[in-house]
């Protein structure tokens, strides 16, 4: 019983790594570079549901990083800007009980952490201005997650609802 369950969840995190780098290389063009709608981000707020997840989304964005084309840079710095990420969406699903409040402040953080992270590493990468860089990757991932995600995990929550727990 107990290996089932495991197996389950191990699945689980494959298929969502496996998502997530997908999506991101399929859409590479908008995925990288100072304007990026990483459209596989409204995935980091699965881990609003389960802190399982975060090791999936984090292994996702490590393959679609060593993948991409920002190099060695992005793979380190991209990667622990989503393991930031999803880890304080989940420790914020913990601490805050109105579950509606809880999921919009938990969608700002990949906006906070990637905005800080991956601007300072397209400044050292490409020498773009720091703070133009941070605010257009900010810009990017509140469209991406809170704007069009926040609805989209919302819906899908009330229809799959053995997926989110």
């Amino acid at each position: 019983m107990n290996n089932e369950k495991t197996v389950e969840r191990l699945v689980r995190t494959a298929i969502i790594a496996a998502i997530y780098a997908v999506i991101t290389l399929c859409l590479a063009p908008i995925s990288y570079g100072a304007v990026q709608f990483r459209v596989s981000e409204i995935m980091v707020l699965l881990a609003f549901f389960d802190p399982f997840y975060i090791g999936g989304l984090t292994l996702g964005c490590f393959i679609a990083n060593l993948l991409g084309p920002n190099g060695i840079a992005d793979v380190i710095f991209g990667t622990i800007a989503t393991f930031i990420s999803v880890y304080a969406i989940s420790f914020t699903s913990k601490y805050i009980k109105n579950n509606n409040i809880a999921l919009i402040i938990a969608s700002l953080w990949p906006t906070i952490f990637n905005g800080l992270i991956i601007g300072w590493e397209l400044n050292y990468l490409y020498q773009l201005p720091i703070i133009l860089s941070m605010l257009e990757v900010a810009a990017g991932e509140i469209v991406v997650v809170t704007i069009v995600g926040v609805p989209v995990i919302k819906l899908l929550k009330n229809k799959y609802k053995r997926l989110l727990v």
